[in-house]
């Protein structure tokens, strides 16, 4: 694993070499995923059975078969081979933070405080979009909190509202301990942290875990309920769907993640068809491209001038199979899909969150917690 250390020494990078695992995991990906705030931790143990269930008398097996196998393996099972891990000091500048996250292919990275000598939170596109929320007055006006901050700085602000802990998990902990986690937190990115040293050796995702299961998962028996269409089973989000209009401006898109707690933005046109898809990490080519200050463009201007292509809107269908809709989340490697009807229009969305609650921790009669469209 490679470690690169941001820090205010200088602007060249460090990097530290770490010994290599006695054990291989079994395959390797790219590590290109959503992301989530990490500043804030609760406890969260979870208290329920972490080894495999049999189901109960007149229980259809097929329903444990998911939450079974995460519970049969470790989130060690799940990390890659070699994978990149950016590592910010906390009295970097907040600028210099993001304009690495672009640099590094990154999306967020664990806090090192020097003085206390440990990680104490991560760094993600969200706060990045928290802070050109808070501070975005209008294009002539320089967004100073941005351009001088510390990440300290940002971290003793945001974190009144909010508490000061890690959230974290230990390498040999269950992939099902580790779904609870990021579900009962309601986070993305969850930190595989050393116990023994102290390292962070990985960054578990959902969609990880997930492109864990859809490889592997051919080794276990198919559930017949895969078979079940997306409209007979309760799994995604049908209410009070949040979406922005095309000729809205960016800085509304920012106001309706912060207030909303979403991660993507279905874009829609007059006619209320879905035309794109805008997600945090767009947000972040605000800053690869310094168009942070200009918050005021329409959300057609933002997304012509996304610093890369992207192919439509990933969508599916209320007739579609569960089964068809977990592939083509897991190939596309993606955190969600647009369900639409035959015209285009937005009628829910199904994300890996979704998919993860009810195929793994409802069958451990884990139900959700107050949610929120990710």
């Amino acid at each position: 694993m490679l470690l690169h250390l941001v820090s205010t020494e200088a602007d060249l990078p460090v990097f530290l070499a770490m010994e290599p695992f006695a054990e291989v995991p079994l395959f390797e990906m790219d590590e290109y995923e959503e992301e989530e705030v990490l500043s804030v931790r609760s406890k969260g143990v979870c208290t329920f059975a972490t080894y495999p269930m049999a189901p109960p008398a007149g229980t259809d097996p097929d329903t444990y078969i998911y939450m079974n196998f995460m519970k049969s393996h470790s989130c060690y099972d799940a990390m890659p081979r070699s994978s990149k891990l950016v590592i910010f000091d906390t009295t970097l500048q907040v600028k210099k933070a993001f304009f690495a996250l672009v640099a590094n292919g990154v999306r967020a990275a664990p806090l090192w405080d020097s003085k206390l000598q440990c990680f104490v939170g991560m760094l993600t596109i969200t706060d990045f979009i928290n802070i050109l929320h808070r501070y975005y007055k209008s294009p002539l006006v320089q967004i100073y909190e941005l351009e001088e901050h510390k990440i300290e700085t940002w971290r003793e602000i945001y974190l009144q509202y909010s508490v000061n802990r890690l959230i974290s998990i230990k390498p040999d902990s269950s992939l099902f301990d580790a779904i609870y986690s990021l579900l009962k937190n309601k986070i993305h990115r969850l930190p595989v942290i050393d116990p023994a040293s102290g390292n962070v050796l990985h960054i578990l995702t959902h969609k990880r875990i997930l492109k864990f299961l859809h490889i592997f998962g051919s080794m276990i028996p198919k559930p017949k309920f895969l078979q079940k269409q997306i409209n007979e089973v309760p799994i995604g989000t049908f209410r009070e769907i949040a979406t922005v209009q095309e000729s809205a401006s960016v800085y509304e898109a920012l106001a309706i993640f912060v207030e909303r707690r979403v991660s993507a933005l279905p874009v829609v046109n007059e006619q209320g068809k879905v035309v794109a898809l805008y997600s945090r990490f767009d947000v972040i080519n605000l800053a690869a491209q310094k168009n942070y200050n200009n918050l005021n463009m329409t959300m057609k201007e933002a997304l012509a001038s996304r610093s890369c292509w992207v192919e439509g809107v990933l969508k599916c269908y209320p007739h579609e199979t569960l089964e068809t809709i977990i592939d083509r989340i897991a190939k596309a490697e993606v955190h969600r899909l647009v369900l639409v009807d035959r015209e285009d229009v937005v009628r829910g969305i199904v994300s890996l969150s979704d998919i993860l609650q009810a195929l793994v921790l409802t069958p451990a009669d884990i139900y959700k917690w107050p949610t929120f469209q990710v």
